[in-house]
């Protein structure tokens, strides 16, 4: 399908995507309502986790399956292929780099799809806990 907008509405609709969704909100309202206290997209950091806990060094990344490049829902556009591909492709290039990033300075790192949640959320509200808990028991004297 053809771009409809001239290069300069796309750009406006483009630059109007926040660096939250609604789904990344709304999986941060129920932690917090559990009791988690965390940061969320800390800019300063590298990566800019989506939910970061600098005392455990925990970071937690919700990636978007267009964006992150889902193996099971990632699609690319039909319009402007060579620019799609070269864009999501370094995407996931950087992720590879985030986690080296944070594992080689010994942070706990998750990654969670957008369609984990979107399939089951409690469930997913609860691996991020357990992980949480794990890593604050094995910090613990």
């Amino acid at each position: 399908m053809a771009d409809n907008l001239t290069k300069e509405q796309r750009s406006k609709v483009m630059g109007s995507i926040r660096a939250q969704s609604k789904l990344e909100n709304l999986v941060t309202q129920e932690l917090w309502r559990r009791g988690y206290r965390f940061r969320k997209n800390v800019r300063a950091m590298f990566g800019t986790p989506d939910i970061s806990i600098k005392k455990y060094k925990i970071v937690i990344f919700i990636d978007s399956c267009f964006w992150h490049v889902c193996p099971l829902h990632g699609n690319q556009p039909k319009s402007n292929q060579e620019f799609w591909k070269k864009k999501l492709l370094r995407n996931q290039q950087r992720d590879i780099e985030v986690n080296e990033y944070y594992s080689s300075l010994g942070w706990n790192i998750k990654r969670i799809w957008e369609h984990e949640i979107r399939k089951d959320f409690y469930a997913v509200i609860d691996d991020i806990s357990q992980f949480i808990n794990n890593i604050k028991k094995s910090k613990e004297p």
